[in-house]
């Protein structure tokens, strides 16, 4: 399969931080889910390697715009593309403009009009409305997804002066691993797996990031909803199915909340969950200059591989993982 990309800019976004993951994939194992989609960038990984072909693959999220994206490009790609063509060239002729407009007397009230009166409005997510959000992720401050207390997205236009808006030929593989006929998008809460997954299954938890210091770069997208009670909650999902013998993976920052809940906790050690710390590059903060390498954890009770197993190439670039006592 030739390379794959996420198309939209995530904060959290996991493609610096691939060549680490790849290390904890188990070597064989049943169905995928990944219950925070966002990106997307470790699941097209995974289809780039082959480890999804003939697997049934679970994705959601809970953010219903983004998974209404997903949908729309998987079931009508080149609708999505004529689109998204028509607001590059747009873009061009008066970018910080037509980003507004795009946003305040389109964007926002089709969205509104979707979700009056339906309880999912991921279901029929009209190709036009997920061409606008990939534009306003594309040309938006940093790639954020933010809304108002009225629901409307409020994100400014970012600095980028030459974005790339219409990746073709990025969007058509895409939808071509998206339109699987055993992968299934899903608009949900990460726990909804807990019902669902058998031993052997694999399950990637990438949540928002629990901050490590009030001035952390982390709260730029960490303080929209997931509160330490839900990294409590994640925990307790997390325990419960290593115990029924999934493979399991998360990633998070090094917080002490994080800390306490997988390095020094005994039930999840007991569960065979060993957090490692490993180096990330994040670009997340608005002050670019507190921008750059930074720890993070990747916790799994899948045991990683090592250097010498890397093809090579991977390998030069894979720096030792330090597994926290």
């Amino acid at each position: 399969m030739s390379p794959l990309r996420p198309f939209l800019k995530w904060a959290g976004g996991k493609r610096q931080l691939l060549p680490q993951l790849r290390r904890f994939v188990p070597e064989a194992f049943g169905r995928y889910f990944e219950p925070f989609l966002g990106s997307g960038a470790f699941f097209l990984d995974l289809c780039v390697r082959g480890h999804i072909e003939s697997r049934s693959a679970i994705l959601s999220d809970n953010n219903a715009d983004l998974i209404g994206c997903y949908m729309a490009v998987g079931g009508h790609v080149e609708q999505v593309i004529r689109q998204l063509r028509k607001l590059a060239t747009a873009h061009e002729a008066d970018g910080q403009r037509h980003y507004y407009q795009i946003r305040d007397e389109r964007f926002n009230p089709l969205r509104r009009k979707l979700r009056a009166g339906r309880r999912d409005s991921c279901v029929d997510y009209p190709a036009t409305l997920a061409a606008m959000f990939v534009y306003l992720n594309r040309t938006g401050f940093n790639g954020l997804y933010r809304l108002n207390a009225s629901g409307d997205f409020n994100v400014p236009a970012g600095r980028c002066t030459n974005p790339k808006i219409c990746d073709t030929s990025n969007l058509q593989a895409v939808a071509s691993a998206l339109r699987a006929p055993a992968t299934e998008l899903r608009h949900g809460g990460f726990d909804a797996v807990v019902s669902e997954c058998r031993r052997g299954d694999f399950v990637y938890f990438d949540p928002p990031y629990a901050p490590v210091s009030t001035t952390s770069s982390f709260t730029s997208y960490t303080a929209q909803g997931f509160t330490d009670a839900d990294q409590r909650r994640l925990q307790a999902v997390v325990i419960d199915l290593a115990r029924r013998g999934c493979f399991v993976m998360l990633s998070n920052s090094t917080a002490p909340l994080i800390t306490e809940l997988y390095e020094t906790s005994s039930a999840a050690q007991d569960a065979g969950l060993r957090a490692h710390r490993v180096q990330a590059r994040r670009a997340i903060n608005s002050d670019a200059s507190r921008r750059g390498q930074i720890a993070e954890y990747i916790i799994s009770n899948v045991n990683p591989i090592t250097e010498h197993h890397i093809p090579g190439a991977l390998a030069q670039r894979v720096p030792t993982i330090e597994r926290c006592k």
